[in-house]
């Protein structure tokens, strides 16, 4: 028996980033933030966390012009020279 297509997981699927969280990672994150205390707080009710993924841009390597200039300058003829 084949699989539905929209059952079967890509190699990226893996590897997304979710918005939603267990709860273990909820308590993991409000502990390091210092808003929950497992010693203390019950793991019920717990507040929202924002789970933010942050994308930056690549930068832009700059192209080296030095080359061209100074092969432009090797280039001069011995007749310019005289």
């Amino acid at each position: 028996m084949s699989l539905h297509r929209s059952l079967k997981t890509k190699p990226a699927a893996l590897n997304q980033h979710r918005n939603v969280l267990t709860r273990a990672e909820r308590i993991e994150q409000l502990t390091t933030r210092e808003k929950f205390n497992p010693e203390d707080d019950t793991p019920l009710g717990l507040p929202k966390v924002a789970n933010r993924q942050v994308v930056t841009k690549k930068k832009q390597k700059k192209e080296d012009t030095g080359g061209i200039a100074e092969s432009s300058e090797a280039g001069e003829t011995p007749a310019a020279a005289e």
